[in-house]
């Protein structure tokens, strides 16, 4: 067995490996942060969005399997009852603008680095987690009646988070 790390057999170096290890939680972030709701909102969001991530630990591209395992060994295994902290950015729009601005820089090098079907699992992955993450919380109404599933701000980070990825 080689002492080559994972990443480095992927094809890519430690730097680009955390863009795409730190991407993922950050599109979890992003996506429950572009509207504001309560603790207990931002909690099932972030709860899907984590279960979105665990899930893909049993993907078929070994670039997704791969990356979601990394996640999973830093953040705490919800399966195993571990709950990572709830990031809650102070300027969500600015964070939200990063990480787009990170998503165009990792579907460029996922284009000139990883195989064509890893590359758009990934990409396919993270639009999953911002769309499982927005569909988890309504926002609005009154005692969990009415209100809106997924608003307009959190339609947008979705929708911009795709055109960010589009080759």
């Amino acid at each position: 067995m080689s002492d080559e790390p994972l990443y480095s057999m992927l094809g890519f170096t430690d730097s680009e490996w955390g863009l795409l290890v730190g991407l993922p939680q950050s599109v979890l972030t992003a996506a429950s942060a572009a509207t504001p709701d309560s603790s207990r909102k931002t909690r099932a969001e972030t709860a899907a969005g984590l279960d979105e991530i665990s899930d893909a630990r049993a993907s078929a591209s070994p670039l997704v399997a791969a990356v979601a395992n990394a996640i999973m060994s830093r953040a705490g295994d919800p399966e195993l009852g571990e709950e990572p902290p709830v990031i809650e950015p102070s300027d969500p729009i600015a964070y939200a603008e990063d990480v787009l601005g990170r998503a165009v820089e990792a579907n460029a090098l996922l284009v000139a680095k990883a195989e064509r079907a890893d590359a758009e699992t990934y990409k396919h992955w993270l639009v999953e987690i911002a769309e499982n993450v927005v569909g988890a919380a309504s926002t609005g109404g009154v005692l969990g009646i009415g209100g809106e599933t997924v608003t307009d701000t959190e339609r947008a980070f979705r929708d911009d988070l795709a055109k960010a990825l589009s080759d």
